[in-house]
């Protein structure tokens, strides 16, 4: 599949019913009323087998502004189902929700809004099912960096028909400025960040929202699919805990806790989900999602509610740390007891929620996860395989990989904000997994820019299930300073060094396919040609299918 997408020919090959056939009627004076007026297009998410909520942004003039909807069995509107209005203005950023409800359950509508003088875009979204359900496919997203490339596998994502529902696990946008990450990539390919500096202020969180969401392949994938999500780190700022985050400094950014409620404000607004009882609230976001009798999925938020502050491997080892202080440090730093990663009223959500799965006898336990699980140690890299890189002090990742090889010297986790830096938190989640009777969970993750397949053992070395890792849509993997041979390298000595590593590779860009049936799931790890243009072609760089054997999930072959 090779195709080019830009803003101005988005709608032209809509209404050409070459892309998308639901907006086979739009014609283009329509079409750039809507732009004009709905330029951030439409969305949908946030479902249950009754209700589904809607979002738009409509253009900000003046004050209070007044928006129509309306919900329809077909893409021309000739079965209107439901319709209303909605008032909108500065105080929620002029973006417009609206959580319908009556709704069938498994069935697929149509919708669209209006402020009077234009239409948007038309919408297409699903409820989910009830009783018997034979197959659920998700399309899994994460990492989608604005100038860090093109959003292809948004693109790629919406091309699909046979998605059910999008799953986006975090790193929806980025904090940084156009001088920070991923900055001079951005001012290559005409993508820098909106507004140039870092954000902070409700304002700033606003303002790239808004620049994420225009983005042509946003849009259509929006548009196209229902959106299941669940922020990760960059959403506020790099690796947040309950009193801080590494990448906000309270000297001269302020205090910590308006930059944090200013980013889940901005998150409620211009993400369709369904609002918080309160704005005190809006961090305690997870959810149970019910597919019939095939799948539930239960939503971890391991950002803001429960995290204890992150070690630093600096702040307690040194290179001439020896073999015993590298190991008291394992054991009483790394291991201590009481680092939590969720709140126990999260906890106790999920109790509930894997009793519930149990009982139903759904046969696939999925859990969207914001980073990864598995226990991840970095092998040993002090050989002539990395003597470019080792040898080079010119070497532009020579430091990157001097810090890999000394943890490779120590058999050390290779991140620290992972559940790898939490190893106390991650027995605590085993546990309730083991409480509940579940071996077989198949966790869904996000955060590290690299594909995985991993088994998930608890302390005890009983199997909890299998972890699949979806790549970023546009951030790049972090051996990808090293060149292809060398991050190759890596990723296959991460496999052979890990027991709990099947494999991985974080070269490619793209995102994850998952279909569910009753005997067996497909994971199917997509790669995109390129992210640096938007003629690219889309190959799928490895399937595997997982069964079910003896209360735990194996991979066939």
């Amino acid at each position: 599949m090779t195709v080019r997408l830009t803003r101005r020919s988005l709608v032209q090959g809509l209404a050409a019913g070459g892309l998308l056939p639901w907006w086979v009627g739009l014609g283009m004076p329509a079409a750039a009323a809507a732009e004009a007026a709905f330029g951030h297009g439409v969305a949908s998410g946030d479902p249950t087998d009754h209700s589904v909520v809607l979002w738009t942004r409509v253009r900000s003039e003046g004050g209070a502004r007044r928006v129509t909807w309306t919900l329809a069995e077909d893409p021309a509107f000739t079965q209107v189902l439901q319709k209303g209005a909605v008032q909108t203005g500065p105080e929620q950023d002029f973006t417009v929700k609206v959580l319908v409800a009556g709704l069938a359950p498994g069935h697929r509508y149509f919708y669209r809004f209006n402020d009077g003088a234009a239409t948007s875009l038309v919408g297409r979204t699903r409820t989910l099912p009830v009783g018997s359900v034979a197959k659920l496919t998700l399309a899994v997203a994460s990492c989608s960096n604005y100038p860090f490339g093109h959003f292809n596998g948004y693109d790629a994502i919406a091309r699909d028909p046979a998605v059910d529902v999008v799953l986006h696990l975090g790193d929806y946008l980025y904090e940084y400025g156009q001088d920070g990450y991923g900055g001079a990539t951005g001012a290559r390919l005409g993508r820098a960040h909106e507004p140039s500096w870092e954000i902070l202020s409700l304002a700033d969180y606003r303002t790239r929202h808004g620049q994420y969401k225009a983005d042509p392949a946003s849009i259509l994938m929006h548009a196209a699919h229902p959106l299941i999500a669940i922020w990760d780190d960059h959403e506020s700022a790099n690796n947040p805990w309950q009193g801080g985050a590494e990448n906000h400094q309270p000297d001269s950014e302020g205090p910590w806790a308006p930059r944090r409620a200013a980013s889940l404000q901005a998150y409620y607004e211009w993400m369709p989900l369904r609002d918080a009882v309160s704005p005190e609230a809006r961090a305690d976001y997870w959810r149970h999602f019910r597919f019939g009798d095939l799948a539930s999925l239960v939503s971890l938020e391991t950002r803001h509610t429960g995290r204890a502050e992150q070690i630093d491997y600096r702040q307690h080892l040194s290179e001439t740390s020896d073999a015993a202080a590298i190991e008291a440090f394992r054991q009483t730093v790394l291991a201590a007891p009481g680092r939590r990663m969720m709140p126990a009223r999260q906890e106790a959500f999920l109790r509930d929620a894997l009793k519930e799965m149990v009982k139903a006898e759904r046969p696939w336990r999925l859990l969207a996860n914001q980073i990864p699980m598995a226990r991840v140690h970095v092998p040993p890299l002090r050989d002539e395989a990395f003597a470019a890189v080792s040898s080079s002090p010119e070497h532009p990742a020579k430091a990157h990989w001097d810090g890999l090889a000394a943890l490779g010297d120590a058999n050390l986790p290779i991140y620290l904000d992972t559940w790898d830096g939490y190893p106390w938190a991650r027995q605590r989640f085993y546990d309730l997994l083991t409480g509940a009777g579940v071996a077989d969970a198949l966790v869904l993750t996000g955060d590290s820019h690299a594909f995985w397949l991993n088994a998930l053992f608890d302390d005890r070395g009983q199997a909890r299930g299998l972890e699949l890792g979806t790549t970023g849509i546009t951030s790049p993997g972090d051996f990808a300073a090293f060149g292809p041979e060398l991050g190759a390298l890596i990723d296959q000595r991460l496999a052979d060094h890990n027991p709990e590593v099947l494999w991985t590779d974080n070269i490619p860009r793209g995102w994850l396919k998952v279909t569910l049936e009753r005997a067996q799931a497909t994971a199917e790890y997509l790669a995109l040609s390129t992210v640096t243009g938007t003629n690219y072609t889309q190959r799928v760089h490895k399937r595997v299918v997982l069964t079910r054997e003896g209360g735990t999930l194996k991979v066939a072959g």
